[in-house]
């Protein structure tokens, strides 16, 4: 299984990205030695993720949801949450 997620960074501001296991990742990024936008903004939290069967789908999502407006983040965020 493959994830596409955000998480909300202690400055408020969001990061996307794919992984294969959720849970350590987001470890790592809170150990300050994950992605480099992360590192300066922590800690993080998810707050949102889909799954996929491949890692191909799983890229091109995350692609879509970085080219996305904060606001269109946020309204698949709390359509997410319905």
């Amino acid at each position: 299984m493959y994830y596409t997620y955000i998480v909300e960074c202690a400055d408020g501001t969001y990061y996307t990205g794919y992984t294969v296991n959720l849970e350590k990742r987001l470890h790592t990024h809170n150990l300050g030695k994950g992605a480099k936008y992360t590192r300066a903004r922590l800690p993080v939290s998810l707050i949102y993720r889909e799954e996929f069967a491949t890692k191909e789908e799983a890229m091109s999502r995350e692609w879509q949801i970085k080219h996305m407006t904060r606001q269109q983040k946020q309204k698949l965020i709390e359509q997410k949450k319905d």
